[in-house]
């Protein structure tokens, strides 16, 4: 009697695992390497953004217990006169600083872009300041603006001009602040248009003579059109670093009298934004508050930098 053999049944092969779970398993080493910096952005960008703007609904002097104050603290920031003085003063700052170092790095871009010899020594030199100490820059600024030795009142005395008491007036505080900025990153700004300029074509500019244009025409009509994107750039990076200005003035403006540090001099002639928040979370020890104010200079920085970009993609349509 011939025995039946039994065929097993037969196995459907389960399909392999796909989707986020299989990239999690095939690839764990390697989001293990990267995972240090999300953990640390996590622990210093993330958290601390989110826990001041969690702050900024309370009241809270950094020891005791929080209070919930719900959105009375922006109400009263709406109605701060210290604060609007103090944007006041960071965008006036902002512009005697930002137009004219964009037009000096533009310049001296061009100038550089057309010489031949020592062109690494030449950026070297022009990107010295950006990499100088803040603090040191404010100290030698203030001696040169110093009103009774400074360098800048000895010239004017010699050409027969009154001396200024250029930190201690509302405008000579804010034209020392300027400058200082503006000599800090104008060779900073000269490089990145360097950079920008060095993508455009020489094919163009061989034209543009061959038909006669002159300098100022191929400037006008070649390399300032070609250099719109490297301009928005500059122009957004000086809003930004421009309007968070904190250490030129903090030092610039220092004193040993009872008034605070962040006080921005005489009248408050130097208290930009980020100065103000400063005084009312550590002077004041008003955290909460301090922290609506941060993030009443966030809409601001934000605001501007919006402003800049619409205005030079406007320009370029």
């Amino acid at each position: 009697m011939a025995v039946l053999e039994q065929t097993p049944p037969a196995v459907t092969p389960q399909p392999a695992p796909t989707g986020p779970k299989k990239g999690l398993r095939k690839y764990w080493h390697l989001y293990a390497a990267i995972s240090p910096f999300y953990l640390i952005f996590l622990g210093f960008g993330l958290f601390p953004v989110g826990f001041s703007l969690y702050l900024s609904f309370h009241r809270w002097d950094g020891l005791g217990s929080m209070e919930w104050a719900g959105l009375s603290q922006y109400q009263y920031l709406l109605s701060d006169s210290d604060f609007w003085n103090s944007i006041g003063n960071t965008v006036i700052i902002w512009a005697l600083a930002t137009f004219p170092m964009i037009f000096l790095a533009m310049v001296t871009a061009v100038m550089l872009n057309s010489v031949v010899r020592f062109k690494g020594l030449y950026r070297v030199a022009y990107f010295l300041p950006n990499v100088t100490s803040v603090v040191a820059i404010a100290i030698v600024f203030g001696s040169i603006f110093s009103t009774n030795a400074g360098m800048v009142n000895a010239v004017l005395h010699a050409v027969g001009i009154d001396q200024v008491a250029w930190l201690n007036t509302p405008w000579g505080i804010k034209v020392t602040i300027a400058a200082l900025m503006t000599w800090q990153w104008t060779g900073y700004n000269a490089i990145i248009f360097l950079a920008g300029l060095q993508t455009i074509p020489s094919d163009l500019y061989e034209a543009a003579r061959m038909d006669g244009a002159g300098p100022i025409q191929t400037f006008f009509r070649i390399t300032l059109p070609l250099l719109r994107p490297t301009l928005l750039f500059v122009l957004v990076v000086s809003t930004v670093t421009g309007l968070q200005s904190f250490s030129e003035p903090q030092v610039l403006l220092q004193t040993s009298s009872n008034d605070s540090t962040f006080a921005g001099g005489p009248g408050h002639s130097g208290q930009t934004m980020v100065l103000y928040f400063f005084q009312q979370t550590f002077d004041n020890n008003d955290f909460g508050y301090g922290a609506a104010v941060a993030w009443g200079i966030f809409l601001v920085v934000v605001l501007f930098s919006i402003i800049n970009w619409r205005l030079v993609q406007r320009r370029g349509d």
